[in-house]
């Protein structure tokens, strides 16, 4: 039952590691304005190393902590995005779970291993598979009704011992910020109260959980604490919100640690960071005033693109809306009405990427996008790739994929109040007991870290992975 003790000693011959995540941790935050309000993590950078974490392309949730635990790009992966293609149709995309994974993660490969693992809130890991132990359905768990665990009865002991879960905030794109804090509070203290049961029960060599609050709290707060934000206003009432959050966090770090053991290597890592949304930029809007997007009519108001009359048979481009954006090519022979010819298509992929750098924002100043390739950006293209990802003014920007717009740009977003875009660095600490740290290093790359993961737990990382432990790990 949940709470209680170890039943037999960790796997002989290794260490313990535990991986504290925080989704979206923002390194200026807890590297440089808040450090001396966190304890916790201060306390763990005087005595380990630190540093800054490059991420994936894209630096989204799913397929970077994908890429986190399986050391590949998130093209080897399939996963681009939290929505993805399931197939050459035009039907909207799909959400992304942990059945679209076909590389073994870091969980699969301990439990060959044979070492016992916990695995709490990391995505994608719902649908839960089995372990050598313990793993707890993420955000993308769609509810607790049906069991969101493995093994399958814990789900209903975590109902038993905590009551109603939240796997993720509700609404967190809302204009009710109290209650957006509120449920904070609450869900995070749910987390950590499972967390600090499962450590206490389980014998285990690898636990890791990562807590999603961070990237909601950022989401729906940054405005009140960022002065360079568009929309930020002096002296509001929610100003210190999020360093609130971050101060509790770093309060509930300290009660995990407290029981893990002495001599455990202990890492904190985010999956990406995170940065005030200067405005959005209309992606189809401006694929349709180009003349590569075809609607039979224009809609009156704002309206999701799979919500409109797209004209496909004279359509060549159309595009998905995020924190960064997609572009996908009505291809002849691949498209079920498709209208590029595939000699046609690199010469339009690079008519329409040199356009899209090229855009100066609304007030004519160069915006600084980035239009990428993936068959330049991974090592393989798995699943449907999109033909261009898009990053729009260095992630500052938003593409906004409604149509209906009046011009291009905009300082709202679509889907419901956002004031924080996501930043292609995270952040890493990792505090080893019986190793000096060596305070602030060069940045890591994201593919690194399940190879150090490993390290530590006397296991090879697989020959396949194309990160490499660093030397003080």
């Amino acid at each position: 039952m949940l709470g209680e003790k170890p039943q037999g000693p960790r796997s002989p011959g290794s260490r313990r590691v535990l991986v504290m995540g925080l989704d979206c941790a923002e390194p200026s935050l807890v590297f440089e304005r808040w450090r001396g309000e966190l304890p916790t993590l201060a306390g763990l950078m005087a005595r380990g190393t630190w540093g800054r974490m490059v991420s994936t392309v894209p630096a989204i949730t799913v397929p970077a902590w994908a890429s986190m635990l399986s050391s590949k790009d998130p093209g080897q992966l399939g996963l681009y995005g939290f929505h993805n293609r399931a197939d050459h149709t035009y039907r909207p995309l799909s959400i992304a779970t942990a059945a679209s994974l076909k590389e073994p993660m870091l969980g699969d490969i301990l439990t060959r291993a044979g070492k016992s693992v916990g695995l709490v809130g990391v995505p994608p890991s719902y649908p839960p598979r089995p372990v050598n132990g313990v793993m707890v359905g993420c955000f993308l768990t769609p509810g607790t009704e049906k069991p969101f665990t493995w093994p399958p009865q814990l789900s209903a002991e975590i109902k038993a011992k905590i009551g109603e879960y939240l796997v993720d905030v509700p609404h967190f794109r809302s204009e009710n910020k109290d209650e957006l804090i509120a449920n904070l509070a609450r869900m995070t203290d749910q987390h950590f109260a499972l967390i600090r049961m499962l450590l206490a029960r389980q014998a285990w060599d690898f636990f890791m959980f990562v807590e999603i609050g961070v990237d909601r709290a950022h989401h729906g707060l940054w405005k009140f604490q960022d002065p360079s934000h568009p929309k930020h206003v002096a002296g509001n009432p929610y100003q210190h919100a999020i360093l609130d959050y971050y101060r509790l966090l770093d309060a509930r770090l300290a009660e995990v640690l407290a029981l893990a053991g002495d001599d455990t290597v202990v890492w904190v890592v985010s999956d990406h960071g995170a940065k005030a949304m200067q405005g959005g930029f209309c992606l189809n809007q401006w694929l349709a005033d180009e003349g590569y997007l075809a609607l039979k009519e224009r809609p009156a108001a704002l309206t999701p693109l799979d919500k409109c009359e797209v004209d496909w048979p004279r359509t060549r481009i159309w595009g998905g809306g995020g924190y960064y954006g997609r572009l996908f090519f009505n291809l002849k022979g691949r498209e079920p009405a498709g209208v590029v010819e595939p000699g046609e298509y690199e010469a339009l992929r690079q008519e329409v990427q040199a356009k899209l750098e090229s855009l100066a924002d609304h007030r004519g100043r160069p915006l600084g996008n980035r239009a990428f390739k993936p068959q330049e950006l991974y090592r393989a293209c798995r699943g449907v790739p999109p033909d261009l990802i898009v990053y729009f003014g260095g992630l500052s920007w938003r593409a906004v994929g409604s149509l209906g717009h009046n011009s291009w740009y905009t300082l709202d977003n679509d889907t419901g109040p956002d004031d924080a875009n996501h930043a292609q660095e995270g952040l890493f600490i990792h505090c080893d007991p019986q190793r000096p740290g060596r305070g602030e290093v060069e940045r890591l790359s994201i593919y690194d870290l399940a190879p150090a993961f490993l390290r530590p737990l006397g296991v090879a990382p697989p020959p396949d992975m194309i990160g490499q432990a660093p030397d003080f790990a």
